[in-house]
């Protein structure tokens, strides 16, 4: 389907370029086919209440609906989309032609796009819990021409379509737990993309089914608004000083005065004596760190701070909006940011605070070097049914919830 040259052709091919360009600086290859989708579907006819210029901004989502201050509904950020695509399509075999995808959150962009990568053969359904949203993806999707995909409004905590299974189904809202109805609505060997919360932070994991378990394939770090309905898990905040929170994730109980007085004593900072080029990607270190510092019999948590604090260097976190944490009776430690040197390079760091910090700072800061000595790996999710016998899980760390035991090792990138 193309797009009418009246309404912003321009800007849309320049999208495209903009995600391919910024695929390549990653170190991945987009696929001819999501390319090939991202310039067929228009994406202003998703966002009619958007100037041009900011339905074709590659980096921004767009909210679609409020509640108060909270976003509950959006069309996702292009950059995220496609990547999510990819790794949908790279992790079945042979590709999104021809499949049958079931789609959970309902923005309506993404299910034209999918509808397109599917095609003649495939189908696409689409659901969510909000009907007003549902009505807006039906109304866009049908003004796009694409009158073919299913929308349905219903919690997808439960099956959509009892009986049936998909090839693919993709999650766009975050999820803090695999729901069983997702798994059993899966084609055997089918796979789930799903941004889903562990340890406090979001990933977006590409799973393979095999029997009753789930193992990714891939993953990519994202941001979601959160899940509705019987799948929501609130996400908590606890203030341990002005402009600085911890944000809780699991089901964790925080002595936060506790924490504020052990925030409140002078700093000790800990360097690794590592240089590392611009480059460098550290998301998969901080994963390593969380399950590093459970098994160690700490607890993990993730530090937040407004930037007005950070300026006034109460905390010096590697980034505000979520940086691993670990706490114990005798120190605060999260990661730190980084230290550049005259030739462009960087060095990682630790800062902790309380009676024990200095040796905190130095576990945290060893921890990186493994991570580091390692040839940095890369996580393995594994997703098995609540209540599996521990004998039965592979070994690693493992953070039970409320449906599922999930499980995470590590393999060299």
């Amino acid at each position: 389907m193309s797009v009418d040259t009246a309404s912003g052709e321009g800007l849309h091919a320049a999208m495209v370029d903009q995600l391919v360009a910024g695929h390549a600086e990653k170190g991945l290859v987009m696929r001819a086919e999501v390319e090939a989708a991202l310039r067929s579907v228009p994406r202003h006819l998703f966002t009619p209440d958007a100037a041009l210029t900011e339905a074709y901004r590659a980096d921004q989502a767009l909210v679609t609906k409020r509640i108060g201050d909270e976003a509950v509904s959006s069309v996702s950020a292009p950059w995220l989309i496609a990547e999510m695509l990819g790794q949908a399509a790279d992790a079945i075999d042979g590709g999104l032609a021809g499949r049958h995808v079931l789609e959970i959150g309902s923005g309506g962009y993404n299910a034209a796009l999918l509808r397109e990568l599917v095609g003649p053969s495939g189908s696409v359904t689409t659901v969510d819990i909000d009907r007003e949203v549902t009505d807006r993806a039906s109304a866009c999707l049908i003004a796009a021409g694409y009158d073919d995909v299913v929308v349905v409004c219903a919690d997808a905590e439960e099956a959509v379509n009892p009986g049936r299974t998909y090839d693919l189904i993709i999650v766009t809202v975050g999820a803090w737990d695999i729901s069983p109805a997702w798994s059993a609505q899966l084609d055997e060997n089918g796979t789930l993309v799903v941004p889903l919360r562990t340890f406090g932070m979001t990933r977006s994991w590409a799973m393979r089914r095999t029997g009753d378990r789930l193992v990714s394939h891939s993953q990519r770090l994202c941001g979601f608004v959160s899940m509705q309905g019987a799948g929501a898990h609130e996400v908590r905040y606890v203030d341990i000083a002005d402009g600085v929170h911890l944000r809780l994730d699991e089901d964790q109980q925080v002595n936060w005065h506790a924490v504020g007085e052990l925030l409140a004593q002078p700093p000790a900072r800990t360097w690794a004596g590592v240089s590392l080029p611009p480059r460098t990607v550290l998301a998969d270190l901080d994963l390593w760190l969380a399950t590093r510092i459970t098994d160690a019999g700490q607890q993990f948590v993730v530090l937040t701070a407004q930037q007005e604090t950070v300026d006034a260097g109460v905390v010096a976190p590697a980034w505000r909006f979520g940086t691993p944490a670990a706490l114990n009776d005798g120190a605060f430690c999260y990661r730190s940011t980084l230290r550049w040197n005259d030739e462009d390079m960087f060095d990682l760091g630790a800062c902790a605070h309380g009676p024990d910090a200095a040796a905190a700072a130095g576990r945290m800061v060893g921890q990186m070097r493994a991570w580091l000595d390692a040839g940095s790996p890369s996580p393995v999710l594994h997703v098995l049914p609540a209540g599996t016998p521990d004998g039965d899980l592979p070994a690693g760390t493992v953070l039970d919830k409320r449906h599922s035991r999930l499980v995470l090792t590590f393999t060299p990138a």
